[in-house]
């Protein structure tokens, strides 16, 4: 067995440390911040307690497969409440809003009533969607991609013709086929922002997303992901991984071609070294690339990043307000009209803030008591904006950037008004902001992005980076800017990946729970 270092404590890195201490190896991770979590971190403040990044509990499934990866399950680690509705979607100049239920039945009920004779097409739409899901997660997501024959079966050559539409069209086009009515049309299309995306740049393979809130409903974990997060920590630790936090990676250390180790900035600004026969980067894959590693020793050096599209940052919000809100589901949409013109502003050529934007509201204290005081709400909003760090950066109690703090300021307007609460304004009194360059400055995000370089027909599946170096033998990388995307569950897949790419397995599918430790796994280099 090996030393293995993990640069990273976000999910992908938790995750891979676990399973690769379960393998067997001596595990240290490295994180660069006070606590772990990444992009999934929690914030207190006066009796609140926010997630401070993702909040959509997707794909439950990959997570109970991880956790069983570790020898336990979703429900031991886990209190899932399904959220009913799943989500309510408010849109410009339109009077009412409408509810997505966790029923299937009443979905299809509900396209029909917008639009008479819908309901078959969405039918037709949501078994392709599950087909093409199932397919993924079969031969697609679970791959290093080392082999593509592994992935070339009967069952994908079978549909050869359906899947090569399905990378070409664009998500809207499929979207526009199947409803005519603009409302549900965005329903169907929103899932892109979830892939870093427009549904104008997605392929319609990622139609997959929408049997994941149509069809399957939507689940809640009692103390969001910053209990997914101890969980795992948790997970990790008991396989005997030593974790660091305050611990800032500056370099990788390689000889003669060979990863060595790192070294490390600890928390009283000494430099450390770290000995290590296998080297995990789960820090953003450009900053990795870029500032750990010689010019002569990058797989994906700067040049490669100009060519890159990444997903949208985003200005994030975390609102205490008092009393309660009915208006607010505990996920809510707010879609502008011209919403086209939206993603153009974000993803177009002289990329722009919209205004209005559409938007994301989280209200979890509405089945979570313990993220807020009584009587009052706990309010997360995410506005995507431009990958773009002069935007600015945000602070607590309006102190952000002045552009940040007056985005923020018609926001906050812009969900009162929307969403029939004139007051919303006045009774926040918990604020603080982020912005595009605290991704930067905090999470070393390329361009400030939230999520990672978005999914695009060019950035997905064998298209993505790969997760070894093909210039440093023993070095790898998980996370949402490698294969296979962007999200916490694909983080979680990454980091199974990982071991099959050290293993040396080509095979497509999810390994057999739980995982049983491989004499072979070792540092190995691959094409």
């Amino acid at each position: 067995m090996s030393d293995v270092v993990v640069i990273g404590g976000g999910i992908a890195g938790l995750a891979s440390a676990a399973l690769l201490a379960k393998e067997g190896h001596t595990v240290t991770l490295l994180e660069g911040l006070p606590a772990v979590g990444g992009r999934a971190g929690s914030w207190q403040h006066d009796g609140f307690r926010f997630d401070t990044g993702p909040s959509w509990y997707l794909m439950p499934e990959v997570f109970d497969h991880f956790y069983k990866l570790m020898g336990t399950s979703a429900a031991e680690q886990l209190s899932l409440v399904t959220l009913d509705p799943g989500y309510r979607v408010y849109f410009e100049g339109e009077a009412d809003p409408i509810d997505i239920s966790t029923d299937l039945e009443e979905n299809l009920a509900l396209f029909e009533r917008i639009e008479p004779g819908s309901a078959v097409r969405l039918q037709k739409y949501l078994k392709s969607a599950e087909e093409t899901y199932e397919l993924a997660k079969q031969y697609f997501l679970y791959t290093t991609f080392a082999d593509l024959r592994t992935s070339a079966t009967k069952a994908v050559l079978a549909k050869a013709a359906r899947f090569i539409r399905l990378l070409i069209e664009p998500l809207s086009g499929l979207v526009a086929r199947t409803v005519k009515d603009d409302r549900l049309r965005k329903v169907l299309g929103y899932p892109a922002v979830f892939l870093g995306s427009s549904p104008y740049l997605t392929p319609s393979m990622y139609h997959l997303m929408s049997h994941l809130d149509l069809a399957d409903g939507v689940l809640y974990p009692m103390g969001g992901f910053t209990r997914v997060i101890e969980s795992i920590a948790e997970i990790a630790s008991d396989a005997g991984v030593e974790i660091r936090t305050s611990a800032k990676v500056t370099r990788i250390v390689t000889a003669n071609g060979v990863a060595t180790g790192v070294e490390y900035v600890d928390a009283h600004g000494a430099i450390q070294f770290v000995d290590a026969d296998i080297v995990v980067s789960a820090a953003d894959l450009h900053y990795t690339e870029t500032t750990m590693l010689a010019p002569e020793e990058q797989t994906y050096p700067a040049s490669y990043w100009e060519q890159k599209i990444p997903g949208p940052s985003a200005l994030l919000l975390y609102l205490g307000v008092e009393g309660e809100l009915p208006e607010l589901q505990h996920h809510t949409l707010l879609f502008m009209k011209d919403w086209q013109e939206g993603f153009e502003a974000i993803f177009g050529d002289n990329p722009t803030v919209p205004e209005p934007a559409s938007l994301y509201i989280c209200k979890p204290s509405g089945v979570d008591p313990n993220v807020a005081p009584d009587g009052f709400e706990n309010v997360f909003v995410l506005v995507p904006i431009p990958a773009d760090p002069r935007i600015g950066r945000g602070e607590v109690d309006g102190d952000g950037d002045t552009r940040i703090e007056v985005l923020a300021d018609k926001v906050i307007a812009q969900i009162g008004d929307w969403t029939g609460i004139p007051d919303f304004a006045d009774r926040v009194t918990v604020r603080r902001t982020v912005g595009p360059g605290d991704f930067a400055d905090d999470l070393n995000a390329w361009r400030g992005t939230a999520l990672g370089p978005a999914h695009t027909l060019k950035q997905s599946a064998f298209f993505r980076a790969g997760n070894m170096s093909k210039k440093v033998d023993g070095l790898y990388y998980v996370g949402g800017s490698t294969i296979p995307g962007i999200g916490l569950p694909m983080c979680l897949i990454s980091a199974e990946v990982l071991v099959k790419r050290l293993r040396g397995d080509t095979s497509p599918g999810p390994l057999p729970e739980p995982l049983a430790p491989q004499s072979q796994s070792q540092p190995r280099a691959q094409p």
